[in-house]
């Protein structure tokens, strides 16, 4: 039998702090990702809500960023992200706008890929 902690019990093995701002941001990074052909080169991510109020404090950014390039939420990669990104040659943006009446970790992913 494994041992596990009360953490991989509760909740998710993550790069923290937020379960909801860093592993979830890295899980809509890596979906995003898989939905589009060819490899990213370019990425606008646009920030709604809660995501667009604590995004650099939480970490949001950086894990979205490691999920579009394929990061897990438990990689200790994410804490590199931009660092990552720049060697990969990733070009990346956040803008943070009001979308309306849509949840509160809302992003809108604006993605450019080079041919597959």
């Amino acid at each position: 039998m494994s041992d596990y902690s009360l953490f991989d019990i509760v909740g998710p093995v993550m790069i923290g702090p937020s379960s909801s701002h860093t592993a979830g941001a890295a899980r809509l990074g890596r979906t995003a990702a898989r939905l589009v052909d060819g490899d990213i080169v370019e990425v606008k991510m646009i920030l709604h809500g809660s995501f667009a109020a604590t995004h650099k404090g939480h970490g949001t950014d950086k894990a979205l960023l490691a999920g579009l390039m394929g990061l897990s939420p438990d990689d200790e990669g994410i804490k590199s992200a931009f660092e990552i990104a720049k060697k990969r040659g990733l070009q990346y943006s956040f803008t943070c706008e009001d979308s309306g009446r849509h949840h509160p970790n809302t992003v809108k992913f604006i993605i450019k890929t080079s041919p597959g």
